[in-house]
């Protein structure tokens, strides 16, 4: 095979959670542009979105779902109503997640289940259900977006640092039950991005110097960053690649 025919994800179906915008709207529109159809999934996302706008545009299917990934009961209906519509999908892109800032002795228990809930379980769960259908298959490409709170503790940030290291683990677990079944288990993690979750830090002028001054590639990250990391998990071009954490951070662990 061609080297670059291994990258191509024609006749693949790739569900994206968190798909709306930023580093997940980022991802669905690379996988589009590599041939796959794509479902994607946000707590609100309303037909006619950009995300479905921008994949149509390059000949993709797109299917989009509303999941409130904070509520079991819902996560599991979502996962039913995937099968009666018939949709297996290749690629699972666990992407959705949400960030809660306070200090750890002000931090309220509802905060650090919300967080837990939404990055942590709700993956594993979404995973089980739709990994389970892969390893039957033999086949099958999951990808978690990890972060480098998955090996730094943050501030600030108690629960979203404790969900974004059991993600790395996560990660590792099912790839060592699921690699000999064809099953790449793989994790993204992002450095500091220009998205929504990372807005306070940015307006924080002392934080936002901080931050910077540290990135050897002298910028904040952009979603568009992820495009070829994303395709490369989700392509043929990874199928020896399993249980690793690929960090997308400008060099910031590096230093």
């Amino acid at each position: 095979m061609n080297v670059l025919q291994s990258f191509d994800l024609s006749g693949k179906t790739a569900l994206v959670t968190g798909a709306k915008r930023g580093i997940g709207r980022a991802m669905a529109e690379a996988l589009a542009g590599a041939g796959a159809d794509i479902v994607g999934v946000s707590a609100t996302l309303s037909p006619g979105s950009e995300v479905e706008q921008s994949v149509s545009a390059m000949g993709r299917s797109f299917t989009g779902y509303s999941c409130d990934f904070s509520n079991r009961g819902a996560l599991l209906d979502f996962t039913g109503q995937l099968r009666a519509d018939g949709i297996a999908p290749d690629i699972l892109i666990n992407n959705a997640g949400t960030i809660k800032r306070k200090p750890a002795a002000d931090h309220p228990d509802e905060w650090w289940d919300e967080v837990i809930e939404v990055n942590l379980s709700s993956q594993f769960v979404l995973s089980r259900e739709i990994g389970k259908d892969m390893v039957k298959r033999g086949h099958g490409k999951i990808i978690f977006t990890a972060s480098l709170l998955t090996f730094q503790g943050g501030i600030t940030v108690p629960g979203y640092a404790a969900s974004k290291g059991g993600i790395g683990q996560l990660t590792k677990a099912l790839a060592n039950e699921w690699a000999g079944s064809g099953v790449n288990v793989n994790a993204i993690a992002p450095g500091y991005i220009a998205t929504d979750n990372t807005e306070a830090l940015r307006q924080d002028q002392n934080r936002h110097q901080a931050i910077l001054e540290r990135i050897p590639a002298g910028r904040w990250g952009q979603p568009e960053d992820f495009a070829g990391p994303v395709v490369f998990l989700a392509s043929a071009a990874s199928d020896y690649v399993n249980g690793e954490i690929l960090v997308v951070d400008g060099g910031w662990m590096g230093r």
